[in-house]
């Protein structure tokens, strides 16, 4: 290497460039985050967490108290926020905002620290990789507080102390406790940490083994695993003095996985697209243009970097052959299994010349990302995960700098540049038509704003505020404040809003969250002193993914309910006193068969 490629390789920036840059991305992405939430509203998963998480703020304990196949600490630190500051909804969409920026920063970051000192333009180049993570940013898909984007965050902040740390050395002090914050991932989302965790350990095992075997250090990493492993007894220790291990165990790993996990075959099926053969062929073509490139013949190399980026143009492209949302959010999702094999194609090379943890961090992002897919999938899961499949572009560069003969780093500017302008072109529109979150209903009807001091912030098309606020001022008017509630299927932010504390064990009434049978559901309204039942009637979410055995819950509930009040989305049903005359009963019966009815269809 040349003298003056070594320059070119180790200049830095001025501070303030960095204070700039990192400013803007903070503030840009929390800016789409804002927006985001200014114009829709998932209220089935919103519920799913800030419902829980106000349980948890009152002292129930879950595992424990009621049935949770979550990982406990988004639901916490929602829990925290409310117990600090109230039930404010525009306090959960700042911690949204503060989150998805501080994701982007972190994501910069490490790109810098994957490229200085092995590319020139490092600097540069892994700012234009950062851009579009302002619109694709871990919150910026999804923007409501939830378990992915916190889990992202946790993995993007440990990569940057393990790399930060290992260019220094490890101090021993700050490697033994950054070997902790990994483990916490496990406890943000369950599928995400172990797959993490597990390689990210495997990794600091074969790097102990080849430092013995080269007569180096390996304190470092020794350092690390007794942080990871004191993490773990930590955190089992507390669950076992607080939820206990076995119900731990059975809610987030045995009962979770029944409900949520898909087969391998379904896993497996992200690599059957007929293109990626094109896409892997292209980018071996370029890369080959790359070595054998001759000095001054830059046109292999402008030639090596169109192939190499073509799966990124196309997504652009197809924004014009197709209006489809649909079919254009397949091609950009798409971009996921090109990388990863093309990632894992280059890494492999890249062991050759073991470099400390940022060798083995492009199959350390692969598990993660199949950990992901777990979840729902290529389609479903990717929303929160676009910084992990940037980075495994960033450190493909290294690697393909050391084929060509280049002196500069244009060319590879030129790479990020096409790639950045890509995304930010195919994942505006992605984000802007929210394809992602189909299965609601959230372009229907004027928009609508919470007047609602608790849902100050909320903000969505249609009468869902309205109706919910009528329901709100009812159940003040109406209902005791101590007689247990049972809502059906629990889409709203009820008991965050009027302050009641739930008595039900299950919030949220579908397949994952609801381990109840109807016998079951009727028993525990019987023992539980469950003296209303409240049913919505049009929901924002698809009927299919909500209620698990609707109709068989209402039939066998019924005869312990009578209709007495009818809202604009809601049927207001009362436990029927044992006073009652069967005159009365018989009446009740004929307008709850009416009612019902009307459910039914709904």
């Amino acid at each position: 290497m040349s003298e003056e490629r070594e320059e070119i390789i180790y200049k830095k920036p001025k501070w303030w460039i960095d204070a700039v840059a990192a400013v803007f991305l903070l503030a840009a992405t929390a800016a789409v985050v804002v927006w985001q939430n200014s114009r829709l509203t998932v209220l089935y998963d919103l519920c799913g967490v800030l419902e829980n998480a106000y349980r948890i703020s009152l002292g129930d304990v879950p595992y424990r108290d009621f049935p949770f196949p979550y990982a406990p600490l988004t639901f916490v630190i929602q829990a925290a926020i409310i117990k600090l500051t109230g039930a404010v909804y525009w306090h959960h969409i700042l911690y949204c905002a503060l989150i998805g920026g501080l994701g982007t920063v972190l994501a910069w970051r490490i790109m810098r620290h994957l490229l200085v000192e092995k590319i020139p333009a490092a600097n540069l180049i892994s700012f234009i990789f950062a851009v579009p993570l302002v619109i694709l940013g871990i919150y910026c898909i999804f923007p409501h507080p939830f378990y992915d984007p916190d889990a992202v965050f946790i993995i993007l902040l440990s990569i940057l102390l393990l790399l930060r740390l290992e260019k220094k050395d490890f101090p021993p002090c700050r490697t033994f406790f950054a070997g902790m914050l990994p483990v916490i991932t496990l406890f943000v989302k369950q599928n995400i940490g172990i797959f993490f965790l597990g390689p990210l350990c495997l990794s600091l095992l074969i790097l102990i083994i080849v430092n013995l075997r080269r007569k180096e250090s390996i304190r470092g990493y020794l350092l690390l695993l007794a942080g990871i492993i004191t993490g773990l007894t930590i955190a089992v220790l507390f669950i076992h003095f607080t939820a206990g291990l076995d119900n731990y165990w059975y809610w987030t790993i045995v009962y979770a996985r029944l409900r949520r996990a898909p087969s391998w075959l379904d896993m497996l099926s992200v690599y059957q697209d007929w293109s990626l053969i094109i896409w892997i062929l292209l980018f071996a073509v370029g890369a080959l243009l790359l070595w054998k490139n001759e000095p001054f013949r830059g046109w292999k190399i402008a030639i090596g970097v169109c192939l190499m980026s073509a799966p990124f143009v196309w997504t652009v492209i197809y924004l014009f052959l197709d209006a489809d949302v649909s079919e254009r959010a397949e091609r950009l999702v798409g971009v996921f299994p090109f990388i990863m094999i093309a990632a894992f194609i280059v890494g492999i090379f890249g062991l050759k010349q073991l470099q400390g943890i940022a060798s083995f961090l492009p199959f350390i992002l692969i598990a993660t990302l199949h950990g992901v897919f777990l979840s729902q999938q290529l389609w479903g899961s990717t929303y929160a995960v676009w910084a992990l499949l940037l980075i495994m572009v960033a450190a493909l560069l290294p690697a393909l700098f050391r084929l060509s003969k280049a002196e500069s780093g244009g060319w590879f500017a030129g790479f990020a540049g096409i790639v950045s302008i890509s995304l930010i072109v195919s994942g505006g529109f992605y984000v802007y038509a929210n394809e992602r979150l189909d299965y609601v209903s959230f372009d229907d009807g004027e928009m609508a704003h919470s007047k609602l001091p608790p849902l100050a912030g909320l903000s969505m098309r249609g009468s869902y505020i309205p109706d919910f606020e009528e329901l709100v001022e009812y159940t003040d008017r109406e209902i005791p404040r101590d007689d247990g509630i049972l809502i059906l299927p629990g889409e709203d932010l009820f008991n965050y809003t009027t302050g009641r504390k739930p008595k039900f064990s299950v919030l949220l009434f579908d397949v994952t969250n609801n381990p109840l049978s109807p016998d079951e559901i009727l028993e525990q309204v019987k023992t539980r002193d469950i003296r209303w039942l409240i049913v919505k009637n049009d929901l924002e979410i698809e009927v299919d993914k909500t209620i698990d055995n609707k109709e068989q819950i209402l039939e066998i509930l019924k005869p312990e309910f009578k209709n007495i009040e009818s809202l604009n989305n809601y049927e207001i049903y009362r436990r029927r006193m044992p006073g009652e005359t069967d005159d009365e009963d018989n009446s009740d019966d004929s307008d709850d068969s009416d009612d019902s009815g009307n459910t039914d269809d709904n």
